[in-house]
């Protein structure tokens, strides 16, 4: 279903990921098909042929140059390259809006949860039997996805890096789910940052619809500005109450995850979908791996693997939702960052420090929490067991990290694997 645009091309594809790959399989056949990634060792057998140095690509004009996600225009090798050709810059998002423009699209963004928000509304379809693909940054890559028909439902998690890069992409429903400091690497201030995510409301055509969080004041600022033609709901957490009674999966009951749920809620009712089978999907949902989960349940003791957590804000919410905890927290800090937990959940946490950037979070917890630094997860995990032997109460351990893993690790997934390992490891009943 190749669209007509993009057939008999010039392209350029910047970035080898996921997405560049997916990119690749589907445009090469039809279209002059080249390739650039700043890092040469991704160049192979299967590839090289597409590769281009830099000086030729230089040399050369593109009708289209697809950019992934994780380029950062203003500091890739070929900035300059970029900048004086932006009109010719699309996403993986455009060329599959192209493709499959009249399937119906659920895009969902935010600072935290979006993974998690996209599963839960996912398995809710699935359970009402409607043909639904999960595609994005959670699932695959959505050029990847076969066997589309008419009636197919796409559930797409949107980052911000790909909102900014959007020339075609359009979305039925836009969800931003919430907002808080985070990427200012790439987009400098909190308020670039609103705009890329309201980005993807801008873009909608009349009689979409469009969800944000009514108390979000900065996306709400951003929206005024803009001439936004899709129906918008604000959701302003209305009904938590009626939640907690319905819902009595324990992977579901923190802050977040009940105000996301509201979003959940509200799109499955568009679609018609009774509370019976929104609940008993809610009430089934496994959580993803490393994301609030729990790995160790004991009622004197359990043990949550948040690896993918990358700010204090996405940490925050557990903070306030458990007792008496041993929180493991550090990595690469977040320009930005700051930590806003609540003053009376103060004594309720002591905090273990780990990796490169110590005095970053040492300033942070400075004359709030208890804290010590351990430079490693594994000495933070065997000095948390040898202190919870003092410790007659009931215990939550909490790797959190509130910071990106690359001073250590590969990945946030790298990062909560090896977490699982060593608590496999060692043994908290000695």
């Amino acid at each position: 279903m190749l669209n007509k645009t993009f057939v008999n091309k010039k392209i350029l594809i910047y970035g080898l990921g996921l997405s560049g790959n997916s990119c690749l399989k589907y445009l090469y056949k039809k279209n002059n098909i080249k390739i650039f990634d700043d890092n040469n060792s991704l160049k192979n057998n299967k590839n090289k042929k597409f590769f281009l140095d830099k000086k030729k690509i230089l040399q050369n004009k593109f009708d289209y140059i697809v950019l992934s996600p994780g380029i950062d225009i203003k500091k890739c090798t070929l900035k300059n390259y970029l900048i004086k050709n932006l009109k010719s810059i699309i996403t993986e998002l455009d060329i599959f809006y192209l493709s499959y423009p009249n399937n119906m699209k659920i895009t969902i963004t935010g600072t935290n949860g979006k993974s998690t928000t996209c599963q839960m509304l996912y398995n809710i379809f699935k359970l009402k039997n409607l043909d639904v693909r999960l595609v994005g940054n959670i699932g695959k890559p959505p050029l990847k996805e076969t066997k589309i028909k008419k009636k197919t439902i796409f559930i797409i998690e949107a980052s911000s890096y790909q909102i900014s890069y959007n020339r075609y992409f359009k979305t039925d429903f836009a969800v931003i789910l919430n907002l808080s400091l985070d990427h200012l690497e790439r987009h400098k201030n909190i308020t670039q940052y609103a705009k890329a995510k309201v980005k993807l409301i801008c873009d909608q055509e009349k009689n979409k619809l469009s969800l944000i969080d009514k108390n979000s004041l900065i996306i709400s600022k951003q929206i005024k500005k803009k001439k936004i033609k899709s129906k918008l709901i604000k959701l302003n957490y209305n009904k938590l109450k009626y939640f907690k009674k319905k819902i009595y999966n324990k992977y579901l009951l923190d802050n977040n995850n009940l105000n996301n749920i509201h979003f959940v809620y509200e799109i499955s009712k568009k679609f018609k979908i009774s509370d019976h089978t929104i609940f008993k999907s809610l009430n089934l949902f496994k959580g993803l791996k490393f994301r609030k989960q729990i790995i160790i349940d004991k009622p004197e003791l359990k043990i949550i693997n948040d690896s993918k957590s990358t700010s204090f804000s996405s940490t925050n919410t557990l903070l306030s939702t458990y007792e008496n905890i041993y929180w493991i927290v550090g990595g690469m800090f977040k320009k930005g960052d700051k930590f806003a937990l609540k003053k009376k959940y103060y004594k309720n946490v002591k905090a273990y420090i780990i990796g490169l950037n110590k005095k970053s979070f040492i300033d942070q917890f400075k004359n709030k929490i208890e804290f010590k630094y351990l430079k490693n997860l594994k000495k933070a995990i065997l000095n948390i067991k040898n202190d919870i032997k003092k410790d007659p109460n009931n215990k939550t351990i909490l790797f959190s990290p509130a910071a990106a893993s690359f001073d250590q690790f590969k990945n946030f997934e790298h990062r909560g694997k090896y977490f699982n390992s060593l608590i496999k490891k060692i043994n908290f009943n000695e």
